[in-house]
């Protein structure tokens, strides 16, 4: 008897080192570090959305409206590996429970529709003829499957449990598993720990995480954002267990800790970010090519969404056609080729960032925006200013010297003409016109100047690196009182 007792518990412990099940640890496990050497992934929003041009659905779009006339799941993936990406991360069923494999679950599938290919089969296969890892995406919450709406919640994880098991045997290794979805219900709704269990004995290194992943107090939903995410086991764990947080599309602080509780226990957690390409912050493609982020956006957000042991993930989703544009094609291509990714190479770096949390001085400032908002490392966050023509004066190290700004400016948004789409926006930039300026000899003096407006996020390289005790915005024209999310001072050695 003791015999076997000792061969079972021997069996136990090398599942359990080989599936990585979290633990309490200041470190990241092996399944983390996977995950964080990825780093920088591409999401693909694609389903019965993609053809009637809506965000969400309700489950009831009949599945004929699912006709993808030329899907080609293979320019997907040499799209990504020609970008740079490490990792392709696909919306296998979103909200609407529409599902992109052949499930014997549900007849709302592709299995059912005009087209029938198995998106998850065709991708994984492309995946791993590019040399770049497989990831699925799905949404607890389903708007179609009856059982969802039972009230012994169990039928509905015992549903989940069966589909979840077929995406995570019949396609080969699975890299991360992202759920969503889960604010329309209590947390106790999803049996989160079946589903954990579930996908650590299928796909031992496969990431797991939930959408909203921490709040302020245990057992309580009061969510904490991103950027304030600061204190090490200051928050709490509310989809328990996790192996990184989630919370799209905000973005994670410079300072981003990693350290959060659950039952008194401390669990080393890594963030990873979403976030759109297009300019509009939509994730399923519309009818008609949507103005993209610029360069020099992506650029900054990839540096500042990859550091610290973080991730990234860049939407890019392919249209009705079953194709990625081939504009948005170009745009990831060429960010790849200016930031110099290559497969099995570390992720470049940003330069040190010399301004963050200086002393900062404003002509005015509102009363919850303050001046130093402008340089506290955290996105969500900004300085406004209470009149129109402004100056924001950042102290520095003048033993420091700098040759580039990216500075982000806030800007007023307003939702898309088309009511289907309420996750859509569309930004104006405030600042027309400005000056930056630094402290020479007891004077200020103009390095850059500019009468266009700043667009997404301006990036200034300069020829060569300055020193200063301070400098400044000084805003010469503007259409409503000028705001900055960040205004970054960095030296860039590369």
């Amino acid at each position: 008897m003791k015999k076997y007792l000792f061969i079972n518990l021997l069996f136990l412990c090398c599942i359990s080192l080989q599936s990585q099940v979290i633990v309490s640890s200041n470190q990241p496990n092996k399944t983390q570090k996977l995950l964080q050497k990825r780093g920088y992934g591409m999401f693909i929003h694609f389903g019965v959305n993609t053809f009637t041009f809506d965000e969400w659905s309700d489950g009831t779009t009949p599945v004929e409206k699912y006709n993808p006339t030329e899907l080609d799941c293979d320019q997907w993936a040499r799209v990504a590996s020609e970008a740079g990406f490490r990792y392709i991360l696909l919306t296998t069923k979103h909200h609407d429970g529409f599902c992109l494999w052949n499930s014997k679950y549900t007849d709302y599938d592709v299995a059912s529709s005009p087209v029938k290919t198995d998106v998850v089969a065709a991708l994984s296969r492309s995946c791993k003829k590019y040399g770049i890892k497989f990831a699925i995406y799905y949404s607890l919450w389903d708007r179609h499957e009856k059982c969802y709406n039972d009230p012994n919640p169990q039928l509905y994880i015992d549903y989940m449990k069966n589909q979840l098991t077929e995406l995570l045997t019949n396609y080969g290794d699975i890299a991360e598993l992202w759920l969503d979805g889960g604010w329309v219900a209590p947390v106790s709704r999803w049996g989160i720990d079946q589903l954990y269990s579930l996908t650590k004995k299928l796909q031992p290194k496969c990431a797991f995480g939930v959408n909203h992943t921490i709040v302020y107090e245990e057992g309580k939903g009061n969510k904490v954002m991103p950027d304030e995410m600061i204190k090490d086991n200051a928050y709490y764990f509310q989809y328990f267990p996790s192996d990184f947080r989630l919370w799209d599309p905000m973005i994670a602080s410079k300072f981003d800790k990693k350290q959060y509780l659950h039952n008194g226990k401390s669990y080393y957690l890594p963030f990873e970010h979403t976030i759109c390409l297009s300019k509009q912050w939509s994730w399923f493609q519309k009818s008609m090519p949507r103005p993209l982020r610029e360069i020099d956006e992506l650029e900054e957000l990839f540096y500042w969404c990859t550091d610290n042991g973080n991730t990234l993930l860049l939407d890019v989703p392919p249209a009705y056609t079953g194709r990625i544009f081939e504009h948005e094609a170009n745009q990831v291509i060429s960010l790849g080729k200016r930031l110099g990714l290559k497969q099995g190479k570390p992720l470049p770096r940003n330069g040190k960032f010399i301004s963050t949390n200086m002393k900062t001085l404003a002509s005015s400032e509102t009363n919850k925006n303050e001046a130093w908002r402008a340089v506290d490392g955290a996105m969500q966050t900004r300085w406004e200013s209470a009149d129109t023509l402004a100056q924001l004066i950042i102290n520095l190290n003048p033993a420091e010297k700098f040759n580039k700004l990216s500075i982000f400016e806030y800007q007023d948004r307003k939702s898309g003409t088309d009511p289907r789409d309420y996750i859509s926006v569309i930004r104006t930039n405030r600042i027309q016109e400005y000056n930056i300026d630094i402290w020479i000899n007891d004077k200020w003096q103009t390095i850059y100047h500019s009468d266009e407006s700043m667009d997404d996020c301006k990036v200034i390289r300069f020829p060569k690196k300055y020193s200063t005790c301070k400098i400044r915005l000084n805003v010469l024209k503007a259409i409503a009182p000028p705001s900055i999310f960040e205004f970054n001072v960095i030296c860039n050695n590369k």
